[in-house]
């Protein structure tokens, strides 16, 4: 039990680290031109892809067979669907607000929902890794505090452009982090014995993730500006993504 809770205090403290370094970096940053405001939200959108593809759904394929993939893969997106349905309806009711302000806020709502499930099979990653070793579990632990940096700038960001203040970002910043926490927890309890079920929160992140992109931040971005910049912080957080991922 001792253990148990070591491996869920540890999850949550190296989910949130990252995330809520990456927020206060998000709030502090002073310029919020359309071209910095579209090079972060491209950016987050090339290391999003860059994690689908080359760590969340290789892991997955490695435990389990295609069917079940595509299974989480579609319950992610349509649960990001319903997500965006409800935040717009909320975000609608708003008066007084800009068109702009509006769309920053929405699109920083959803990312900051899209990382939280996608935090919570970082968790089980840290959870089985402790079960097997304490110098695997710390390693994983790092590596996710470390690469959830400018996933919390990219969260930020939005919502603080969005007009949200900057004590409720980084609330819902450290929010998103906690899940890790209970991913860890259940990744201690579970380990090895249901691979079946992590694989399905694999390809479920997968899902949301891959909605976020192609539904929130591409669009957006684009919408901010339409130059180069978005271009380039798509191919650099793309290249970012593979980096975090070799190591």
């Amino acid at each position: 039990m001792e253990g148990l809770l070591k491996t869920t205090i540890l999850g949550m403290f190296f989910g949130t680290l990252g995330t809520m370094m990456g927020g206060i970096l998000g709030v502090t940053i002073k310029k919020h031109s359309n071209k910095f405001l579209s090079f972060i939200l491209s950016f987050a959108s090339g290391l999003m892809m860059a994690i689908i593809c080359f760590d969340l759904i290789p892991e997955a394929f490695e435990i389990t067979e295609i069917q079940v993939i595509l299974f989480g893969l579609i319950l992610g997106i349509g649960s990001m669907i319903i997500c965006d349905d409800l935040v717009k309806r909320k975000i609608n009711k708003k008066i007084g607000k800009k068109e702009k302000e509006n769309s920053l806020l929405k699109t920083g709502i959803i990312v900051s929902i899209g990382l939280a499930i996608h935090n919570f099979p970082e968790g089980l990653a840290i959870g089985s890794g402790f079960e097997s070793s304490m110098q695997l579990g710390l390693s994983l632990a790092i590596a996710i505090a470390l690469h959830d940096v400018p996933e919390g700038i990219s969260m930020a960001v939005p919502m603080k452009q969005g007009g949200m203040k900057a004590s409720k970002v980084i609330f819902y910043v450290l929010l998103s982090g906690i899940t890790t926490g209970i991913g860890a927890f259940i990744g201690a309890i579970i380990g090895g014995i249901s691979e079946k079920v992590i694989a399905i929160c694999l390809s479920f992140a997968a899902g949301a993730m891959l909605y976020i992109v192609s539904g929130e931040l591409v669009p957006e971005s684009n919408r901010l500006y339409k130059g180069r910049m978005s271009v380039l912080g798509n191919i650099l957080g793309f290249l970012l993504g593979i980096l975090k991922i070799s190591f």
